[in-house]
């Protein structure tokens, strides 16, 4: 508890002490009202002092008045017991929203704690602790053993191990070492290096990803806004017709020749009130809501509003660009086939001939032959576009390609069966086998397509600019049933359009990319998902919902968490005003008295809270 919870819990325990004790006091009249006013002001004191607030700025009508008027009205009328036990409940009810509040704001403060507080320059030898915004971009930052990195950048030296949790949620660390991007919000965990600075601290990641946290609760929901309109016109009604139900039967009754019975009617008018207090739901509903976003945040998946939480259960059509979101946009060598000489050889051949090129195919044949290439050995390089590279690696003349290179040369080579990118090599004009190079798929690719299908999805699309058979392979492997290759990043717009036209208007599409390059089609669909966006500014920007790490597994997770959060707020919305009907009748007729009034009030809002706060917490797949 924080210092003004503690206040509270302690004021409550005063004056429930205080209450029983005075209940059995044998005292009369004015002595009996005085004793009561004692607990009734110290456990009460804060929520007149709001009324009387309320009624000078014209904003009368919310719950700080209602309890005021009712616990007031009871005690003028000789409720004294029932009157503090409305406020001493009602501070009760307050007590456990403040602390679900509490527990679901950690979540989001746990996420802050990533915020850097300061950054180490070196000057003449010496470590100076320096404000991250002063920080210029090329700057050397020296970030020691158990401090966070608080700028992006590239270590220049030494190499650690690197804590992400706070970001993605895994606990598993990542290693970095000279000529790897760290970004900031990790946290070093072992070693000593320097990082230079590649972007200002106000445009790093941890910058980017604190201002889409802090904003989230500015977009409201559907459900939310509903609340909030609901509670507007609500709270005057029900106090017009508790004004109503005080006066107009009394005075019927007078009409007719009955006994009035004012204190009965007035009475029953402190019940419906106290009943009608719209507490459990315009405190549940965005409770719900924000202990949804945080729990996700926890996890590692950041939305950017509780109305794209909304949208997010609503989803029936999810649609996957392949490179970096299926697979993962890496290419490897997968194979080499028909050797007609030693591999190792041939790899190295082939890595000789490509080391001048910036390709990834080219850079990929170097990262599988794993040593060090000495670019002397390599003469007479011709690159021909659209086909490969011819070369002399050790007056040895070699050729590295597609099969249009192997026919320019009039050379027969072997097809290859197996799906991906395949480079024929040739030495001194004789075909010396073929290397395949394919984008490898994600671990939990596979399974997170499954547990979409699991969750309902009606429809799930890839869509890609590779060819359509390495396409239809890994749709095949992954269990995507639509897909639609080669094509340009304009035609995924298109078909994202295609798709959003044919499905029904309450049933949602999502978009899922790598974040990099596809921001068009992120921003057109009804809500767009980045993944893997560490570092990526496009996917912070342009996504709805960032996923923080590589894992497929993640997406599913989201929707999960938006369905259970939804799934909360109804339940909240349904329990809260069924009970409030039902005890409103039951006042209104007299059946119900301030008892059951403060169950229909601060019970029902204790349970809505406590249902509320489920939303923190998110079962593993």
């Amino acid at each position: 508890m924080n210092k003004k919870q503690k206040k509270v819990f302690i004021r409550i325990i005063i004056t429930f002490i205080l209450l029983i004790a005075l209940s059995f006091l044998p005292v009369d009249g004015w002595l009996r009202f005085c004793v009561f006013m004692l607990p009734y002001l110290i456990i009460g004191y804060d929520i007149l002092k709001k009324a009387i607030k309320g009624i000078i700025n014209r904003q009368v009508f919310d719950e700080n008045f209602l309890m005021s008027v009712a616990t007031i009205g009871a005690i003028v009328l000789g409720e004294y017991t029932e009157g503090v036990a409305v406020m001493l409940f009602y501070q009760i009810g307050e007590l456990f929203q403040s602390y679900a509040v509490g527990k679901s704001r950690r979540n989001i403060s746990e996420l802050m704690d990533i915020r850097p507080d300061y950054a180490n320059i070196e000057r003449d030898g010496n470590i100076e602790r320096v404000d991250p915004d002063e920080i210029e971009i090329g700057t050397v930052i020296v970030v020691k053993p158990g401090e966070k990195v608080p700028i992006d950048g590239v270590v220049v030296y030494g190499k650690t191990t690197l804590n992400t949790a706070a970001l993605t949620g895994e606990s598993l660390p990542r290693d970095a070492k000279e000529g790897d991007e760290v970004i900031s919000g990790c946290i070093n965990m072992t070693g000593l290096i320097k990082v230079k600075t590649t972007k200002e601290f106000g445009d790093s990641t941890v910058s980017k990803i604190l201002d889409l946290v802090e904003n989230s609760s500015s977009k409201k929901s559907r459900s939310e806004n509903f609340i909030t309109k609901f509670a507007k016109y609500y709270t005057p009604a029900v106090c017009y017709g508790a004004v109503a139900l005080a006066v107009v039967p009394p005075i019927v009754s007078m009409v007719v020749g009955m006994d009035a019975e004012w204190g009965e009617w007035v009475y029953r008018a402190l019940t419906f009130l106290v009943i009608s207090c719209p507490c459990a739901l315009v405190i549940s509903i965005p409770l719900s809501f924000f202990a949804g976003i945080g729990g996700a945040s926890k996890q590692g998946v950041l939305v950017k509003g509780s109305n794209y939480l909304e949208a997010l259960s609503k989803s029936r059509y999810i649609v996957f660009d392949k490179t970096g979101t299926l697979t993962k946009g890496v290419f490897e060598v997968s194979g080499i086939h028909h050797p007609a000489i030693p591999e190792d050889r041939l790899l190295e051949y082939a890595a000789y001939a490509e080391s001048f090129s910036s390709h990834p195919i080219s850079r990929s044949l170097c990262l599988a032959y794993g040593k060090p290439i000495d670019q002397s050995r390599v003469t007479d390089i011709k690159e021909i576009s659209g086909e490969g590279v011819t070369a002399k690696v050790d007056n040895t003349s070699v050729a590295a390609g597609n099969i249009k290179l192997m026919k320019r040369l009039g050379i027969d080579c072997e097809e290859c069966h197996s799906v991906g990118t395949i480079v024929h090599i040739a030495v001194d004009g004789t075909y010396a086998g073929h290397i395949l190079i394919s984008d490898k798929l994600k671990p939990h690719a596979k399974q997170a397509v499954a547990e979409l299908k699991k969750s309902g999805m009606k429809k799930l699309v890839m869509l890609t600019g590779d060819a359509d058979r390495v396409a239809k392979s890994v749709a095949k492997e992954v269990g995507v049933t639509d897909v639609y290759s080669e094509l340009l990043p304009a035609d995924k717009v298109s078909k994202v359009e295609e798709l959003l036209e044919k499905k029904p208007a309450k049933e949602k599409l999502v978009f899922v990319g790598d974040g990099i390059n596809d921001a068009p089609v992120l921003s057109r669909a009804d809500i767009g998902i980045a993944m893997g966006a560490l570092g990526s500014d496009a996917a912070i920007e342009a996504a709805d919902v960032v996923l923080m790490d590589d894992d497929p597994l993640k997406i599913p997770k989201a929707i999960r968490i938006s369905k259970k959060c939804i799934r909360i707020v109804y339940e909240n919305i349904y329990f809260a005003i069924g009970i409030k009907i039902i005890c409103l009748i039951l006042g209104a007729a007299g059946i119900a008295n301030m008892w059951l009034a403060i169950f229909a009030d601060v019970g029902v809002m204790v349970i809505a809270v406590l249902n509320a706060i489920r939303a923190l917490y998110v079962k593993n797949l």
